[in-house]
């Protein structure tokens, strides 16, 4: 087999990769600014490869990939042509996975890395004869910011989480800007955002903050405003879709450390989102996340929190369902 030399041509759904001795490692931020992300850049949720792919062009029938050991478990997806073609569990200390009997044509194939540990890539494989091409990538650029329940560790794999299995049905080229449990509308994580490309931008916020109180009644509204308009500076034509949260019955009407609740918090997402677009923003757009995956879901969120895997299929049904009419 070809072992060919990793670098960030050959991967998407990153921010930055980090360039060490025979090895790289994809971030979701920018990986020299990490000390901006406080604490640890974000507990340390920004090193996990959500979204991230070794993506690339060939007709091999074979393909390996070579990384680094871990103390954990490693989930690996083997995609094609947007399809899931397999999924393998890799147990800690092993260093590579490899898939075959792969179609023997020209074909796009992603190998998806685990959504819920860092990975440090070593190499990539494939047949000796087999031509391989990173060309243009040419789908519309997607960045989803939210908290666990856009990481999707509890999904099935790396590539059935959520934002995972929409951007395979609408063809679009993911940045999974899930941080379990550190979305709290960061002023630099706008930054990032802003200074990203990207034809859409989604946003599904308010659980992490209600739970960990981390913004009151007073501050969540300013905050929300400043995040949406910071994303706008650098991107003042693409959809801005604002999703409120999903259902989470031991947050809704219980009010936590500072006095809110979701129930109220959905109503401020509102209240922001409308007061913005009668100030101007025509791309700006709410999705109501109880609509999306609401009480009649219950039973499928697990530790009564995240959805398991059968529910984040749901979650990405609804998403898509109730996603508004904007052209990407």
């Amino acid at each position: 087999m070809q072992r060919i030399r990793l670098d960030e041509t050959l991967i998407q759904g990153a921010v930055s990769v980090e360039v060490g001795e025979g090895w790289v490692q994809p971030w979701r931020l920018p990986h020299s600014l990490l000390s901006l992300f406080p604490p640890n850049a974000l507990e340390g949720r920004a090193a996990f490869s959500a979204g991230v792919r070794v993506c690339f062009t060939s007709n091999t029938e074979r393909v390996a990939l070579e990384f680094a050991p871990s103390d954990q478990t490693l989930q690996f997806d083997c995609v094609v042509d947007n399809q899931l073609v397999e999924s393998r569990t890799i147990e800690a200390g092993e260093s590579q996975v490899s898939f075959e009997a792969l179609a023997p044509t020209q074909k796009r194939v992603e190998i998806y890395l685990s959504q819920k540990a860092p990975v440090r890539l070593r190499a990539l494989a494939i047949d000796g004869s087999a031509t391989l091409d990173v060309g243009q990538e040419r789908r519309p650029k997607w960045i989803a910011y939210g908290s666990s329940i856009t990481q999707c560790a509890h999904a099935a794999s790396p590539a059935q989480t959520w934002p995972a299995l929409v951007a395979r049905q609408w063809d679009l080229n993911l940045t999974c800007l899930g941080f379990g449990s550190n979305c709290h509308l960061d002023p630099e994580v706008a930054r990032v955002i802003r200074s990203l490309p990207a034809a859409m931008v989604s946003m599904c916020v308010g659980t992490n903050i209600c739970g960990m109180s981390s913004l009151s009644p007073r501050t969540f509204a300013p905050c929300l405003i400043g995040f949406i308009r910071t994303i706008r500076e650098g991107h003042p034509d693409v959809p801005i879709i604002v999703m409120s949260p999903i259902i989470n019955p031991r947050r809704e009407t219980t009010p936590n450390d500072v006095g809110f609740t979701l129930t109220a918090m959905r109503g401020e997402i509102v209240e922001v989102v409308s007061m913005l677009q009668e100030l101007g923003d025509d791309n700006l757009h709410y999705v109501d996340g109880l609509k999306v995956f609401g009480s009649e879901h219950v039973e499928l969120l697990e530790y009564g929190a995240h959805p398991g895997p059968t529910g984040y299929r749901v979650l990405a049904e609804g998403f898509m369902e109730n996603f508004p009419q904007v052209s990407f």
